[in-house]
C-alpha cells in the first residue's frame, strides 16, 4: 500500500465518480481504477461498489475512509515537520536565563517567537550565570542570557541589554530625600550586593565603578538573587544595589533611587557555543533583530 493509493481512494470516496476523481488527482481514469484495484487487492477487501452508473462505499469502505484520512493527515504533518526542521522553523531550543531578565527580555522573545515561528518550542531554564556556562559547554543549553562580562573558553557572547544601577531602600530610609544618590552617600550604610560567585563580571564592574568614584562600601552581605536582596531590604537589614530592571517589581515597602555611577552600565548578554542547527540559527537571528545593541561586537573567549 502506498500513499498514492490512499489519496486515490479518499478522493474517489469524496466524489463517488471516477471521472471527477481522476480530474482532481490529475491522472487518467484507467490509472485511478488500477490504483483502487491494487489497494483492494492488497487489503483483501472490497471498499467500493461500482457499476456502469454509480459508485458507492461498502461498509468496510466507510470505516476505512476515516482511517485513510487520518493516515494522510499524519503523513502531511510528518512532511511539514521535516521541512520546518530543515528551514529552522521548528524544533526545540533550550534557553537559560537569570531571573532579572524576566521583566523585559523574555516576554519580548517569547511573544516574537510564538508569532513568527510557532513550530519552535523554547525550553526555558532559570539558572545562575556560572551554571549556564557549564551547561553550554556540556551541550545541555543552546543559549544563555546572563550577566556580562563572562569570559570562558569557547563561549561567545553578545550584549543585549545595558542598565543603570539603582539603590533599593526601605520606605522610611533617610536616603529617600535624594532624587539621585551619590556613591559617597552609601558609605555609612550596610549595603547588600550580588555575590561574585554568581556573576563575577557584574560584581567586579559595580565595585570598580564605585572605587573610581573614590568611595568604598560597607558590604553587609553578598547574595545569590536580587529577589533575596529585596526581601532583606524590605526587612530593614540593609540597602541594595541592583540593575534598573531588576527593581521593576519591588516589595510594597521598598523604593528605588538612581545611583550616580558615571558612565557605568550593567550588561546582560546572550551566550552560545555554536550555531550548528537550523533552528539555533533562526532563534539567534531573531534575538539579533530584537535585542543586539548596535555597535557591540561579538566576542569569543579563547
Amino acid at each position: 500500500m502506498e500513499l498514492k493509493h490512499l489519496r486515490a481512494f479518499v478522493t474517489l470516496a469524496e466524489e463517488l465518480h471516477f471521472g471527477r476523481a481522476a480530474q482532481r488527482l490529475a491522472i487518467v481514469q484507467p490509472a485511478l481504477s488500477m490504483q483502487i484495484k491494487a489497494l483492494e487487492s492488497w487489503l483483501g477487501v472490497r471498499l467500493l461498489d461500482r457499476n456502469r452508473h454509480s459508485v458507492s462505499l461498502t461498509e468496510v469502505g466507510q470505516l476505512f475512509l476515516e482511517e485513510a484520512r487520518v493516515t494522510l493527515h499524519q503523513a502531511q504533518h510528518c512532511a511539514d515537520v521535516a521541512r520546518g526542521l530543515g528551514r529552522g522553523e521548528s524544533g526545540r531550543v533550550r534557553l537559560g536565563f537569570v531571573s532579572s531578565v524576566l521583566p523585559q527580555l523574555l516576554p519580548t522573545l517569547i511573544r516574537a517567537a510564538h508569532q513568527r515561528f510557532p513550530g519552535i518550542a523554547l525550553e526555558l531554564k532559570d539558572m545562575p550565570g556560572p551554571d549556564q556556562i557549564h551547561a553550554l559547554k556540556n551541550g545541555q543549553l543552546d543559549f544563555g542570557l546572563l550577566r556580562l562580562p563572562a569570559p570562558h573558553a569557547g563561549v561567545q557572547t553578545r550584549v543585549v541589554l545595558q542598565e543603570s544601577i539603582v539603590v533599593a531602600l526601605p520606605r522610611d530610609h533617610p536616603l529617600l530625600d535624594h532624587q539621585v544618590i551619590d556613591v559617597d552617600a552609601l558609605a555609612q550604610w550596610p549595603v547588600l550586593v550580588l555575590a561574585r560567585r554568581y556573576a563575577a563580571g557584574f560584581h567586579d564592574g559595580v565595585m570598580r565603578a564605585i572605587a573610581e568614584q573614590g568611595s568604598r562600601l560597607e558590604v553587609a552581605d553578598e547574595l545569590g538573587e536580587f529577589t533575596t536582596m529585596l526581601a532583606l531590604v524590605s526587612a530593614g537589614l540593609g540597602i541594595g544595589l541592583l540593575p534598573h530592571l531588576a527593581a521593576s517589581a519591588l516589595p510594597p515597602n521598598v523604593v528605588s533611587r538612581p545611583l550616580r555611577l558615571g558612565n557605568y552600565r550593567a550588561a546582560t548578554g546572550l551566550a552560545w557555543t555554536s550555531l550548528d542547527t537550523a533552528v539555533k540559527s533562526t532563534v539567534f537571528e531573531l534575538m539579533r533583530e530584537l535585542f543586539f545593541i548596535h555597535g557591540q561586537a561579538d566576542s569569543v573567549a579563547v
